[in-house]
């Protein structure tokens, strides 16, 4: 494995007429019981650039910016801010050195206003008094700097996820931060919101920060970034300018494979309708027709709030079905079916916000993917422990879960794993169809061709599989039919030749479609 600097970024100091790192790590190494999840790694981050750490899951990403903002300690190595050496033991002593980051997970407290959370550990007042007025000023000010109309006196908890991530962003940049680490910030952002991320991000960039950018959208990293620093197996590979390397060379770097390898070849063999949509409505979805075949997967592809979402619940019983049918396998299972109902009548859905949605945290990962057949191990009542274990053993083993322990609790894992876990379910028994719900976001490259594979297996196997993304590529590269969803509503039924992305993207903008087919 290479793992020369190809910049003085990932050197020992500044080359002569470079300017100081503002944050610099030295020869840092972590290791939690057996697992060393970072190995000798040394990286400059400078003031008035945008950083990028590229890595698979379990690459040594979240624990590096962990370390930073005081979440964990180095075992070995030293931190160094404007060449001085020091560490943070906590969060708040990493804030005090100027050291702020905003994770993948909104850290709010949902029971207070947005007012109290950007306010939070400091509080304005005189004499033990907190001044209402005074938080609400400096909540509006946090707010306005981030771009942001959200109410101050919103509780927090009402919010979308997208808006909670503004909050968070806004409170991170309170205070004489020298660094910003932003951790997969766009994941619940919808298009607008992202763009405004980005501008804030810039004038950041002007203003001298140096910012640490964790993504695994290609995209992102060239609108964004500045310098990429790839990891792997939790060692440095490299760091270089973004402009010295190519997209392929920096998924070569970061799993050994090549781009075009990502996606496998998914034979199309259609047979029987396993899904259909007659006049479908409910929520924000007006008279959606569709039709899933088994052997095919069917793409549904839209703007963030288009209600592609929406046409997944409605696929297995979670959204509310105000007209028309769904049927499986030619079946009607009518306005009021259950998830339950669908389970039972061969539907396997696998959520978008799989922590929130498809995981039970308290649970080991063997008990989340015998969930919805626990059927297949009782006997009389009882539940048959073992044959339960060794059957969600060989799936999870199938899926190359890393580390393959069953036993552990699925948050222990990372993100590319836990969706493993979630996928998981649709293999200990048949299904007709499979709706999967954005099923690589924030998932690595690497654990991204596992889960093609496992989805091009179900097919293979005879099933229908709905595919509802926001990430046009793999859409266009997965399914074999494409559904255009514009504000509810189907605009476009496309395939083939018509794949492309001159071809639906134009679909997207409600002033620009038309119904092809």
């Amino acid at each position: 494995m290479t793992t020369q600097p190809s910049s003085p970024a990932a050197g020992t100091g500044p080359a002569p007429g470079q300017p100081r790192p503002t944050l610099s790590v030295r020869d840092l190494t972590k290791r939690f019981q057996a697992v060393t999840a970072l190995r000798d790694v040394s990286v400059d981050f400078l003031s008035g650039q945008v950083h990028v750490l590229f890595g698979e899951n379990g690459a040594g990403k979240s624990t590096l910016i962990k370390i930073l903002a005081g979440v964990h300690r180095a075992d070995e190595g030293t931190v160094l801010i404007d060449g001085v050496a020091t560490s943070a033991s906590s969060p708040q002593q990493a804030r005090e050195l100027g050291i702020t980051a905003v994770f993948q997970d909104p850290a709010l407290v949902p029971q207070l206003t947005v007012a109290e959370n950007l306010t939070l550990g400091r509080e304005p007042g005189r004499a033990g008094m907190i001044s209402r007025r005074e938080r609400r000023h400096v909540a509006e000010q946090a707010l306005r700097r981030v771009g942001s109309a959200i109410r101050p006196d919103a509780l927090t908890g009402d919010l979308r996820r997208a808006e909670q991530q503004i909050v968070e962003i806004a409170r991170a940049l309170q205070g004489s931060a020298k660094v910003l680490i932003l951790d997969e910030p766009t994941a619940s952002l919808t298009d607008e919101e992202t763009d405004r991320l980005f501008m804030l991000v810039r004038e950041l960039r002007r203003e001298g920060l140096a910012v640490i950018y964790i993504t695994h959208r290609m995209k992102e990293i060239r609108a964004i970034g500045d310098v990429v620093t790839v990891l792997r197996d939790g060692a440095h590979v490299r760091t270089c300018p973004l402009d010295e390397i190519d997209d392929d060379g920096l998924i070569t770097l970061m799993t050994g494979r090549r781009l075009d390898a990502l996606f496998p070849e998914i034979r199309h063999r259609p047979g029987a309708p396993a899904l259909e949509l007659r006049g479908v409505s409910g929520e924000d979805v007006r008279g959606v027709d569709l039709t899933v075949r088994a052997g095919e997967i069917v793409g549904l592809a839209g703007l963030v709030g288009s209600g592609k979402g929406t046409i997944g619940r409605l696929c297995f019983g979670l959204a509310r079905l105000d007209a028309g049918e769904v049927l499986v396998r030619g079946k009607s299972l009518g306005p009021r079916a259950t998830p339950a109902r669908h389970i039972a009548e061969g539907v396997m859905y696998y959520p978008a916000d799989r922590k929130r949605d498809g995981l039970i945290g308290v649970r080991p990962a063997a008990e989340n993917v015998s969930l919805s057949a626990l059927s297949s191990w009782t006997s009389r009542g009882f539940l048959q422990r073992r044959a339960e274990r060794r059957d969600t053993t060989v799936v999870l083993d199938r899926l190359t879960l890393r580390p393959m322990r069953p036993e552990a609790l699925p948050l222990t894992f990372s993100g590319g794993n836990q969706q493993k876990i979630v996928l998981a379910r649709g293999f200990t028994r048949p299904y007709a169809l499979h709706v999967f719900d954005e099923p690589t976001a924030g998932v690595d490259v690497g654990a991204r061709t596992d889960i093609y594979t496992a989805i091009r297996d179900l097919v293979d196997s005879g099933a229908g599989v709905l595919l509802i993304s926001s990430d046009l590529p793999e859409v266009l590269n997965l399914a074999h039919r494409l559904y255009v969803i514009t504000e509810g509503r189907v605009v476009a039924e496309l395939s083939g030749d018509q794949l492309t992305e001159e071809i639906v993207l134009p679909h997207f903008f409600p002033q620009e479609t038309g119904t092809t087919s």
